[in-house]
């Protein structure tokens, strides 16, 4: 565990925030706390308008800021105070759920913290769906177990949404990771039509949240519309050793993953998981082929 535990202290390529990690000195400790900064600094695209916010259309392309860097960056030019200081709802940064589970996990990786970002589906967002969702997690050394955060959830989206528990330790049958919703799919237990966001739902759409979870495990923390690897296989054209290595892998990753060791061998070892340089970005332009340095 002390190796595992480690390994989640340490920045990856997309958290690492370079010549901004200045800007993540002297923040609060406490987690509920480091769920208002990021709330501070960030909103989310499809909440804007709620808040009484219209993005204009050059302002809604800051999802597509992949890096920690690049968003800490357009940060400081849309508003150059320190992070803790809450920014006015036109001056934050736009973002979705990856965002601000990305931006915790950095914050708290800086703080000597495990945390990592985890895809899957939230099921506290529509009644019998299962919403296409990223959260936090990190270890409560004082509690001895990986614990989910939302810090997404703001007061207001907490109110609207009538959440049931508390955001900072999110139970594991409301926020699904994507290989245990890859197993209810698999067994029967659940209809893979109910896991997906807007019209885009299925098996194929519960195997994209699953693979960028197990890259997001090995501090890989893609766009939600980044594909790469087995992902971009139809469900259906599948070979029989692909769907067992896919089950034996959800076996590993349907938690708070006991087992890291096997699961980072077996994304560093297998084409099928890994990035290797280059994903298919399926954003708001179209299609494009991005090198993920």
């Amino acid at each position: 565990m002390e190796t595992t535990l480690n390994y989640f202290t340490r920045q990856g390529i997309i958290s690492k925030p370079g010549e901004y990690a200045h800007l993540l000195d002297n923040l609060p400790a406490d987690i509920a706390e480091l769920c208002e900064v990021v709330q501070g600094t960030t909103i989310h695209i499809f909440w804007a308008e709620r808040y009484g916010l219209k993005l204009p259309p050059e302002r809604q392309g800051e999802v597509q800021l992949r890096s920690m860097l690049r968003r800490l960056a357009r940060m400081g030019e849309l508003y150059p105070r320190p992070l803790s200081e809450a920014r006015p709802l036109d001056k934050k940064l736009v973002g979705n759920c990856r965002d601000f589970s990305l931006m915790l996990a950095t914050i708290l990786r800086h703080q000597g913290v495990p945390a990592r970002a985890r895809c899957g589906f939230g099921a506290y967002f529509l009644p019998n769906h299962y919403e296409d969702h990223w959260v936090c997690e990190y270890w409560n050394a004082e509690r001895r177990r990986w614990i989910l955060v939302d810090s997404q959830l703001d007061a207001i989206q907490r109110e609207t949404l009538r959440i049931p528990f508390d955001a900072m330790d999110v139970p594991r049958d409301q926020f699904i990771v994507g290989g245990r919703a890859w197993q209810m799919c698999r067994g029967g237990s659940a209809d893979p039509d109910h896991f997906g966001i807007f019209d885009m739902h299925g098996l194929g759409f519960v195997l994209g949240d699953f693979i960028r979870d197990v890259a997001a495990l090995n501090k890989v923390e893609l766009l939600p519309w980044d594909c790469w690897g087995i992902m971009e296989t139809p469900v259906e054209a599948l070979s029989p050793d692909d769907l067992a290595f896919l089950d034996h892998l959800a076996d590993l990753t349907s938690g708070d993953v006991p087992d890291f060791a096997t699961v980072h061998a077996l994304y560093e070892g297998d084409s099928r998981l890994r990035v290797n340089g280059t994903v298919h970005n399926y954003g708001p332009a179209g299609v494009s082929s991005i090198m993920i340095a």
